[in-house]
């Protein structure tokens, strides 16, 4: 396959600049850095910008409360960040804060021009307010009991327990999450971007093939539900830049945050000498892709192209949806030990291993992916050490000690080294698709293939023998040969281990079509290039995160990377309030998504008397299939609730902080459909 060459911006979603880098993160940047350097390795011309997103609320209290200016947070927080992407080899060539000039002016730019076309609108609109705090707060910031379903303890903007959207003032017993104030209504001028004025452009832009499948047919839900407009303001105080001509009011965290995109490429453009316009405007022919997580797909792929489109900018050529990571097959916990952060990762463990296995299973979609602990371990030691490592291991000393360092002048199989140039088209078709576990598997297969080989040959046995001396020396060199090819392959995913591979090779270039064979030439001493990793390390990886943990302040806004392990006990009831609960056990008689809800189920329980409908929030953590003829438990006397999606009732217990670790309750075997709980 030959490649033309391109012009390539890439970027990846910005992280937060109130936390640490954790491994859910690096599953997007490792991701991101792979294809980036595969397109470098292919001669591309490319380069790869990110940014800590520096605004917002959280940002403001965070850095209140450590009694700083926000500045000096998100200073040390970007510093922390850069280190923790440089020593898992992320290479970006700029580095940026959404806090920066060059955003700034991107932000009144863009807004100003979509203003000039009659874009944006003022409206009064009532808000929660916090008396105390003096302050408007986010839909995070407030805490209550759900209007449809009556769970407590639900953020102000959507119920986890039954899937219901609302507005927090529509929240039952709210409170502030700063203060614990009951919070006012009060009335403000607001700012917002008319979506709706893009849907012909949106609808057009999103069916051309720019989209993963999952993330398209998404789009088309909401595109039937109808494009709302877009609040863009938050009043002060606010961490932020402040709207032009509209003291007081500033831009939502989440209009300059997309913008800092084009401030990292315009900072690094400057100190570059590069023309702006060139990759930015309308008229650009560089391509543009986004790396993101599928939680922030909505942003990305519809408020973000028509800003740009309304603004007189280019539009991304793809946006690149991602899932998120498990461990050990459940949602990162923070008391396991699994919610993971990279400086302990960095502090017990080779961060090209993670590359590699995380290499390993990524695909095109966006499917989650799971870090099992055991498997990454033996993985890595029988993939990285025992397959590809140990062919340089088992040729080199050959080599070294038998031929003063000097390869042999031919290939003994030379069709075996064409048969490993001519697999590198598929391997770069799954790369440039981002199939990286198809790559990975290819790869293996080529691996186990040279191990045959020398197995084969067996040039230790070859070694012992008088005048055998020059087949040894071929074979050595056939076997290095093939491990070359490989090291080029694996590149983009062990970048270190490839510059050590290839100064222990004297290669001067690991360039995609290097197709001449490894032979006629002197070679260095080798080295180990990996070593395996042992079992126990991973347990004290385990272990050091929870220390790490436990050692944290507790934090003082709202934890937007995982819930809680264990809730605070709710406020005390007493016993005659408990006995009006009728708990029944119920049979699951049938499962089934509900179309447009993401965490609902649609249950039909057999409750011995009859069946009920029930809505579940827990397509998270099961499969509709899995539930069939299950039993569990259920409120039977709730009072039925109209939902969007129909009429829920009653309620399946459940218990566990939400996501994929959450557990129906499941009674022994025994338990018959209509028994009441006692």
């Amino acid at each position: 396959m030959t490649d033309t060459p391109r012009k390539i911006l890439v970027t990846s979603a910005l992280p937060y600049a109130n936390g640490p880098i954790h491994l859910g993160h690096l599953v997007e940047y490792i991701q991101t850095d792979i294809w980036v350097r595969f397109q470098r390795a292919r001669g591309h011309e490319v380069i790869y910008v990110c940014a800590d997103d520096a605004h917002g609320t959280p940002i403001m209290l965070k850095a209140r409360a450590e009694g700083i200016e926000p500045e000096e947070l998100i200073t040390r927080v970007r510093q922390e960040h850069e280190a923790d992407f440089s020593e898992f080899l992320v290479d970006f060539d700029h580095y940026h804060s959404t806090h920066s000039d060059e955003n700034r002016e991107l932000a009144a730019h863009i807004y100003t021009a979509l203003r000039d076309a009659g874009h944006i609108e003022t409206r009064t609109i009532d808000q929660a307010y916090d008396p105390e705090a003096g302050m408007f707060l986010p839909d995070r910031f407030i805490k209550g009991t759900c209007p449809n379903c009556g769970a407590e303890e639900q953020y102000g903007d959507s119920c986890e327990a039954c899937g219901a959207t609302y507005s927090p003032l529509d929240l039952k017993d709210p409170v502030s999450a700063i203060t614990g104030a009951r919070p006012e209504s009060r009335q403000s001028e607001h700012y917002f971007f008319k979506l709706g004025d893009f849907e012909a452009f949106l609808r057009e832009w999103t069916g051309s093939g720019r989209l993963q499948d999952a993330i398209r047919n998404k789009l088309d839900e909401w595109f039937d539900a109808g494009l709302t407009d877009w609040d863009i303001s938050r009043d002060a105080p606010y961490f932020g830049f402040e709207i032009p001509d509209a003291p007081g009011k500033y831009f939502y965290v989440w209009l300059d945050a997309p913008i800092g995109y084009m401030a990292s490429f315009r900072a690094y453009a400057e100190k570059q000498g590069l023309n702006f316009d060139a990759w930015w405007g309308a008229d650009s022919d560089a391509e543009l892709y986004h790396f993101i997580g599928k939680d922030i797909a909505y942003f990305h792929t519809l408020f973000w192209p028509a800003m740009l489109h309304g603004a007189g900018f280019r539009t991304p050529s793809a946006v690149f949806c991602h899932g998120f990571l498990t461990v050990n097959g459940q949602k990162m916990s923070k008391s396991r030990g699994t919610f993971i952060r990279a400086r302990d990762y960095l502090d017990h463990l080779n961060p090209e291993s993670l590359r590699y296995y995380l290499a390993a299973k990524l695909g095109a979609g966006v499917d989650d992916l799971d870090l099992n602990l055991d498997d990454f371990v033996q993985r890595v030691n029988s993939d990285l050490v025992g397959k590809l490592v140990n062919i340089a291991s088992r040729c080199a000393g050959f080599i070294t000690k038998r031929s003063n360092g000097e390869l042999a002048a031919e290939l003994p199989r030379p069709d075996l080294h064409e048969a490993f140039v001519a697999e590198g088209d598929a391997i770069a078709a799954a790369f440039e698709n981002r199939e990286y576990a198809q790559a990975i598997r290819r790869i293996m297969a080529l691996a186990d293939q040279a191990n045959q080989y020398i197995d084969e040959a067996q040039p230790w046995v070859l070694a012992k023998q008088e005048g055998r001396e020059a087949e040894v020396q071929a074979i050595s060199t056939q076997g290095l040969d093939l491990f070359r090819i490989l090291i080029v392959y694996l590149a983009p995913v062990l970048p270190r281990l490839a510059a050590d591979a290839a100064a222990f090779l004297r290669l001067d270039s690991l360039a995609w079509d290097t197709r001449e064979p490894l032979v006629g030439r002197s070679i260095e001493k080798f080295k180990p290039l990996m070593t395996r990793i042992e079992g126990e390390t991973a347990d004290k990886l385990l272990e050091a995160s929870k220390a790490t943990l436990a050692a944290t302040e507790p934090a003082t806004t709202p934890n937007t990377d995982s819930e809680p392990d264990v809730d605070p006990i709710a406020e005390t009831i007493d016993f005659d309030t408990f006995a009006k609960v009728d708990l029944r056990i119920a049979r699951i008689t049938s499962a089934e998504h509900v179309e447009g809800a993401d965490k609902l189920l649609k249950l039909t329980l057999d409750i011995g008397s009859g069946t009920r409908q029930v809505f579940a929030g827990i397509k998270s953590a099961y499969a509709p299939e899995d539930l069939v003829g299950r039993h569990t438990v259920m409120v039977a006397n709730l009072a039925p609730r109209k939902m969007r999606f129909g009429v829920s009732e009653g309620m399946v217990l459940a218990a566990g902080p939400g996501g994929s670790e959450l557990y129906i309750l499941n009674p022994d075997d025994g338990a018959r459909p209509g028994m009441r709980v006692k």
